[in-house]
């Protein structure tokens, strides 16, 4: 099976780095038209000047700052005054983590404009040339702590569980469009964000970091932590025609460790 994305244009969030700069990579590879959007103006750049252009492909980047929700609707508007796409990866990084009784209602509402307003914001602009031209995909990085949550990680637990049924709900509506909606439920991927949450516990648990991620392997019926590069070939399946039929869906990508069903 061929995955062809050529004529196709990517909008792809936190993708500087992790599983986002691997969504990129494998889009770009595939032969969509990819537009980076992150902080890291610097990594940015140089991603885009380095990805697959042998079908064509024109490719650029967007500087937000998806913690500063005004600042983050002024730019992504703009954008979208003069831009269509038609695959939406909807990505950030994760909020701070902590159990629930470590959370104020404050950081509840800071973890709800980066998780899951900025998302819907952004979708529903990217909705408009997707109705128009009666076909799109959108795909959101979510977590398998939706399903199972993870007591260190109560914001994430939260507010994600929010953005994958509102992903159902918005599946059922544009569906008619020729639109899918899917959600990924991520598990233990090799990234900046693991590490950085296996120091912390490392730090309270008074472990190493090394031992900490051992111990995560083990908890994975195939024994590893994911390759991003894995992530991306799920995401590019689904930006394209082959999963014309697959919508409304909470897909895992964790090597099987999500006991529930």
């Amino acid at each position: 099976m061929e995955i062809s994305l050529l004529g196709k244009n990517a909008l792809v969030g936190g993708s500087s780095k992790g599983i986002g700069k691997a969504i990129a990579l494998q889009l770009a590879a595939s032969g969509a038209n990819v537009t980076l959007m992150a902080r890291n103006e610097k990594a940015m750049e140089l991603l885009a000047r380095d990805m697959d252009r042998s079908k064509g492909q024109m490719h650029d980047y967007l500087v937000v700052d998806f913690s500063d929700f005004a600042s983050f609707k002024k730019t992504i508007s703009a954008f979208f005054e003069t831009r269509t796409v038609s695959i939406l990866v909807n990505n950030t990084q994760g909020p701070e983590p902590g159990s629930a009784l470590e959370k104020e209602v404050e950081d509840y509402q800071k973890a709800f404009d980066l998780l899951f307003k900025s998302v819907v914001f952004t979708t529903e602009l990217a909705l408009r040339g997707m109705v128009e031209r009666r076909w799109g995909r959108i795909i959101n990085v979510a977590s398998i702590s939706v399903k199972e949550p993870l007591n260190y990680l109560a914001l994430s637990n939260s507010i994600r569980a929010a953005l994958v049924t509102w992903a159902k709900s918005l599946a059922i509506d544009v569906g008619k469009d020729n639109i899918t909606v899917n959600s990924i439920l991520t598990g233990y991927f090799d990234t900046d964000r693991i590490a950085g949450l296996n120091a912390k516990k490392a730090e309270k648990m008074g472990v190493s970091p090394e031992e900490v991620r051992d111990s995560m392997k083990a908890q994975v019926p195939l024994k590893r932590i994911g390759d991003p590069e894995e992530y991306g070939f799920l995401v590019a399946f689904l930006a394209s025609d082959h999963a014309w039929y697959v919508t409304g869906t909470n897909i895992p990508i964790d090597g099987g460790l999500l006991k529930s069903l």
